[in-house]
């Protein structure tokens, strides 16, 4: 981060030099053509703070149209999906790069879809953009700078700012106020006061924006470094209510171990941990991972529901872990998540209290490998769902709930080596069933299949001599009497 409005133009010209080739030939193209170009949003912001941008955004005064028949000159393809909304896009090379026409967006209170409207000048396009950080550009080719709204000043004093009233910018897109936390989220930044106070009067206007878009936002935020200020920000002014409502709840759910003054604590701390224990590129669970850190957002989501106040003054919450993972299901449906997505969070919720009493009493290694079966192809998240579980400020409990969770680990490993626990099977196949019990293919050898891996869940590796004894003695039990 720039300390000073100074050393944040300098990094901006250092990097716009690093840039000059592509955005330079670009900018002489549309200048020739009778048009004005300039860099614009993320990528500036982005160059000032020593981050690699993904994308080159530009705006101009030139219509769809005349923008495509520059951008054929330049590059290897094009697209305009975009073009209702002005936006054309272009590859030259590995280059991609959008150009948008000067605009302003509107909401209308009862449509979900933007009125857009071109505007003529850089300066208007610039003040209905969402926050002044990305409402500074680079007129090219002269690479001269533009910052009506102090954008760079607002760089570097690490704020969120709009360019014009937090009401007007909110009006124009309620996503926006989405966006907010999501940079609070990325980058770290404080929100203004003023761009608060709007976002929660405003809050019920995100119900005009399609669920889709929200969600999106909601990836990004939960895909950042630190997403706590993010989350925090939802909740505070209401905007959770109505993208995970489950989320705020929880600050009205007291933890029942009093480590936290609430649940709605307790999981962001668990959030916390579980990002602390991904891995790098290389390890089981490469961060950021969306899977894990929904499912420990949302783990404790089914407690507001089975909450039971007990006789001396305790709280309860029998179930909770199934519960939740119907509304964790519930809930991530309605913002539209792929379907793994949705199976696999749940899973993680259901199975997070799988683990508890592991330490009270020896676990079989019947019980070992139902746990490992049950996680599936989700255990290395689990893992890390479940030590993240512990947020006991007691150091001598956290460290023995950690060394039996060594233990369990161990025991997996061991047991995983011993009989390649990660596929089991029962000891005999179909062909083999069918041959032993005489039967054709049907219902009845699918369900000699599951209790020969009942047994072998139970029992472990068996002979199969063994195995086909036990199922010719199961097999008479399965028929008629009389």
């Amino acid at each position: 981060m720039p300390s000073s409005v100074d050393e944040a133009r300098r990094r901006l010209a250092a990097a716009l030099l690093v840039l000059d080739p592509v955005v330079g030939e670009l900018g002489v193209l549309f200048e020739r053509a009778g048009h004005r170009l300039a860099l614009v949003g993320g990528p500036v912001r982005d160059a000032v703070l020593a981050r690699s941008s993904p994308d080159l955004d530009f705006t101009t005064d030139a219509r769809p149209d005349d923008t495509i028949a520059v951008l054929k000159r330049w590059g290897d393809a094009h697209w305009d999906i975009g073009k209702e909304f002005g936006t054309i896009g272009a590859r030259k090379g590995d280059v991609i790069v959008e150009v948008t026409t000067y605009r302003s967006e509107e909401y209308d209170p009862t449509s979900r879809k933007p009125q857009v409207v071109f505007g003529d000048s850089l300066e208007g396009d610039l003040r209905r953009r969402d926050f002044t950080v990305n409402a500074m550009a680079v007129e090219l080719p002269s690479m001269t700078f533009v910052d009506p709204h102090d954008g760079l000043a607002d760089l570097v004093a690490r704020r969120l700012r709009t360019p014009g009233t937090p009401q007007e910018s909110f009006g124009d897109d309620p996503l926006r106020m989405m966006r907010a936390a999501r940079f609070a989220a990325q980058l770290g930044f404080a929100v203004d006061p003023d761009a608060v106070r709007a976002m929660h009067d405003m809050a019920d206007r995100l119900t005009i924006v399609a669920v889709e878009r929200s969600r999106v936002e909601l990836e990004k935020l939960l895909l950042a470094p630190d997403p706590r200020p993010g989350i925090e920000l939802l909740v505070d002014t209401g905007l959770a209510a109505h993208v995970v409502p489950e989320v705020g709840a929880l600050k009205l759910v007291v933890d029942e171990h009093h480590r936290h003054k609430d649940v709605y604590e307790h999981s962001l701390t668990v959030l916390a941990q579980a990002i602390a224990l991904e891995d790098g590129p290389d390890g089981a669970v490469p961060g950021p991972d969306l899977v894990l850190r929904l499912a420990a957002l949302l783990h404790d989501i089914g407690k507001p529901a089975t909450r039971r106040f007990e006789e001396g003054g305790g709280v309860s919450f029998h179930h909770h872990e199934i519960v939740g993972a119907k509304l964790t299901a519930k809930r991530l449906k309605a913002l539209r998540f792929d379907k793994e997505t949705v199976k696999d969070v749940a899973r993680l919720v259901e199975l997070h209290l799988r683990f508890h009493g592991y330490g009270e009493g020896a676990w079989t290694d019947s019980a070992v490998r139902r746990y490992v079966t049950d996680a599936g192809p989700l255990l290395d998240r689990l893992h890390r769902l479940t030590r993240s579980d512990c947020t006991t400020r007691n150091r001598r409990k956290a460290a023995r709930l950690a060394g039996a969770y060594d233990d369990l680990e161990a025991r997996i490993a061991a047991l995983r080596e011993q009989e390649e626990l990660d596929s089991v099977r029962p000891d005999l196949d179909g062909n083999a069933i069918m041959e032993v019990l005489g039967i054709g293919p049907g219902r009845d050898v699918g369900r000699a299949w599951t209790f020969l891996k009942e047994l072998r869940l139970d029992r472990g590796p068996l002979d199969p001599d063994e195995a086909r004894t036990l199922l010719v003695e199961w097999w008479k039990t399965q028929q008629p009497t009389g």
